[in-house]
């Protein structure tokens, strides 16, 4: 095939695809083999793989809703407010404002028994850093001691960005919940112990797209790796 859709997916680094594997285990609760997915060349065998090793009883209702009741109540626990109030269009930045953003999102995370991961921080905070790790890698080669000095400045940088970040990444509480069942599917669900099997393929989609920075059209079933 020399179609568009098999050129991108052939462009994508093996090890963002990997990335997003290790999301997918974590959140369908399962470890591929060593050799299992060598001889996967389409997303579309790469989805029957994943769905047939997803353990639980089948159960055809609908993930995301139940995250979403999930979140609902955890907000109204935890915020202290009429849980009949959040709806899936609720605005994020009236519920975690500025000033104690940070903490109420955690207590929530506390809550729900994972985190959210919904927190970023400012986009020129993290282009500047970007931009000074690159330049660290070119200055290795000029004056090692500036670039890895630079370079362990910028990793620190990351990291305390990362951990004091309160910028909210998403606008709503349904995105979250739409979030929460992509990237923590079982846990979302009201019972750990069943799966719609109907649902997987569609939320294995997502996580690639989302991740990827990839259309879902892209994603077609016999859309290429190799």
């Amino acid at each position: 095939m020399t179609d568009i859709t098999t050129i991108e997916l052939k462009n994508i680094d093996s090890d963002d695809v990997s990335d997003v594997l290790v999301k997918v285990e974590k959140s369908f609760g399962f470890k591929f083999g060593k050799t299992e997915l060598k001889d996967v060349n389409t997303f579309g065998e790469l989805c029957d793989i994943i769905t047939s090793k997803v353990q639980g009883d089948n159960s055809n209702d609908c993930t995301t809703q139940q995250a979403f009741y999930k979140l609902r109540n955890a907000i109204s626990a935890t915020l202290l407010i009429d849980k009949n109030i959040i709806t899936t269009d609720t605005d994020l930045q009236e519920l975690f404002p500025r000033h104690n953003r940070r903490q109420k999102i955690a207590a929530v995370e506390s809550e729900l028994g994972f985190k959210t991961k919904i927190l970023r921080p400012k986009y020129w905070i993290t282009g500047t850093l970007a931009i000074i790790l690159i330049a660290s890698f070119i200055g290795l080669f000029i004056f090692w001691k500036v670039g890895l000095t630079s370079l362990i400045f910028s990793i620190v940088g990351f990291n305390l960005a990362t951990k004091f970040a309160n910028e909210l990444d998403l606008q709503t509480v349904g995105q979250i919940a739409e979030k929460i069942t992509r990237e923590n599917y079982l846990t979302a669900r009201r019972n750990p112990a069943t799966v719609n099997k109907n649902e997987i393929a569609q939320k294995v989609k997502e996580l690639f797209s989302k991740d990827l920075d990839l259309e879902e059209s892209v994603l077609t079933r016999q859309a290429t790796f190799v």
